[in-house]
Formats: structure tokens, sequence, C-alpha cells
């Protein structure tokens, strides 16, 4: 089997609230902020956040604008599947933190421990064990 170089991939999400979305993605699912540019006219509009993940990556985004660089989204629409290793301590942080589990821990037939929840936005979130193939 060939060996894979490290993947990084880093989903690119925006956010009506940015600054509440950091403080849900720290407590609740252990996000660790690197970085927050804010605007210079408004402190409350983020145009920059990079939050890593402990297992690598990690996911970037910024307050929803009328002149964003990227095409019209809306916001509270996106997925993201993030590997872990204990997707149940995740899932009872998760919980702790007020987040919406919709699918709590199972286990899947291909091998993973998985469980799905949303941040305050609408967007889902899921942690599982499965690293890809």
């Amino acid at each position: 089997m060939t060996e894979r170089p490290p993947t990084h991939v880093w989903p690119i999400l925006i956010y009506r609230d940015a600054p509440a979305a950091i403080t849900f993605l720290e407590d609740a699912f252990g996000f660790e902020l690197v970085v927050a540019h804010a605007d210079d006219d408004d402190s409350s509009v983020l145009d920059h956040v990079q939050m890593n993940w402990s297992g690598g990556g990690g996911v970037m985004f910024s307050s929803v604008r009328d002149d964003s660089m990227l095409p019209a989204r809306t916001p509270g629409s996106d997925a993201v599947y993030v590997v872990c290793a204990d997707p149940d301590t995740i899932c009872a942080r998760a919980v702790a933190a007020g987040a919406e589990v919709v699918m709590e821990p199972f286990d899947t037939d291909y091998g993973s421990r998985d469980f799905s929840a949303k941040d305050p936005e609408g967007n889902l979130w899921s942690f599982g064990t499965y690293p890809g193939a």
C-alpha cells in the first residue's frame, strides 16, 4: 500500500455572528483559536478566523458580508466531518456547551464511531474515528 501524504483540508464557513462561533467551537468541540482579524470599522465583523483542530487541520470562517470574496452562500448550510479519537467525549462536551446533538454516538458498519451536532447557526458538525481510506 502506498503511503499517502498528510492532507490538510480547511473548510471555509460564514457566520452571522462570527465572534459567537469562536466561543461555541472552542467550548463545544475543542477547536483552538489561532487568529481572528476584525474589520477596521466594526470589531464585531470578523474578516478572517482560523481555528485549529488538535488532530491536524482546522476550519476558517468569517462574518457574512455583502462584499465577501466568497460566492453568495447562506450561513448555517454547511456540513463538516472531523476525524477524532474519542467522539463520545466530544459529544458530552458539546452537550454541556449547549450544542444540539442530531445523531447520538453510534457505530457504523464500516468501523467508525460517529456523532453529529449542529452549531447555533445550523451548520452540521460530524465527528468520528473514520480517517479515510
